[in-house]
């Protein structure tokens, strides 16, 4: 099973580990693409106040964000640690790596990719700087970052998906990045969190039911290998789910989880 998750917008600081090597990063077929964003992420951050208004303005910060840019700016010096350290937010605090046993532990360092707009995607374990820059930036040289990343997301996960169930938990901005076709997409469940009483989606009961269902899943150790498998797992666990199978072939399912509240 492979799992992709949304960044966090707030990050743990770096601390003091070994600077970042994009070498080491999981996925090694993102490297060009990665060292292209950071390149020009850094060299945009780096400069005079002017440069950096512009910068502000390209990264979409408020003026109590600006402290940001001078964290991008140094990049490639600052310490680096864990993907998962980094990550924080809402679906982080529910998912709680660091509280998992340790056979849980290793699922999700087998299982779980982040999409970034600055690292395309990474492993809970890869070590990275605590960083600004999401999916929806459009940098003044490359362009649009999805559409940056499509290219060679299209060359790398089809094989990170292997041939097993792909769960897709990512917002609408980092789905751009990487859309699943044919076999894989047959294979791949959508999920939606819906407020039961008003069928609507709401932020703090989306990410923090995603962040629940995969600790669950991760926890139990379940395994389903295809969305039918998912649903039964997840209808196990708990979960109030309404399943869509696609039409035809070669598209994912669409699977709303329902909520009263979060416990």
């Amino acid at each position: 099973m492979l799992v992709l998750l949304p960044p966090s917008e707030g990050k743990a600081s770096s601390g003091r580990g070994a600077p970042l090597k994009t070498e080491s990063l999981s996925l090694p077929g993102l490297t060009g693409a990665r060292e292209a964003v950071l390149g020009e992420l850094v060299e945009l951050c780096s400069g005079d106040p002017e440069q950096n208004e512009k910068a502000r303005e390209v990264l979409g910060l408020s003026e109590g964000l600006r402290g940001e840019i001078a964290k991008n700016a140094v990049l490639r010096t600052a310490g680096a640690r864990p993907a998962g350290e980094i990550y924080t937010g809402v679906l982080y605090d529910a998912l709680g790596l660091a509280s998992l046993d340790p056979a849980a532990k290793r699922r999700a360092a087998r299982s779980l990719l982040v999409f970034s707009g600055l690292w395309g995607a990474v492993r809970v374990t890869d070590r990275i700087p605590s960083y600004r820059c999401s999916m929806g930036v459009k940098l003044p040289a490359l362009g649009a970052l999805a559409g940056h990343w499509r290219a060679p997301m299209a060359e790398v996960l089809p094989e990170a998906a292997g041939d097993g169930l792909v769960l897709d938990l990512r917002s609408a901005a980092y789905a751009a990045a990487w859309k699943p076709k044919g076999e894989v997409a047959g294979r791949t469940a959508s999920v939606r969190v819906l407020h039961a009483p008003t069928r609507k989606v709401v932020s703090h009961f989306n990410k923090a039911t995603k962040g629940r269902i995969v600790r669950s899943l991760l926890t139990e150790g379940a395994a389903p290998k295809n969305p039918a498998e998912l649903v039964e797992a997840l209808r196990d666990l708990g979960y109030e789910v309404e399943a869509a199978a696609p039409e035809k072939g070669g598209k994912a399912w669409s699977l709303d989880v329902l909520v009263d509240e979060i416990h």
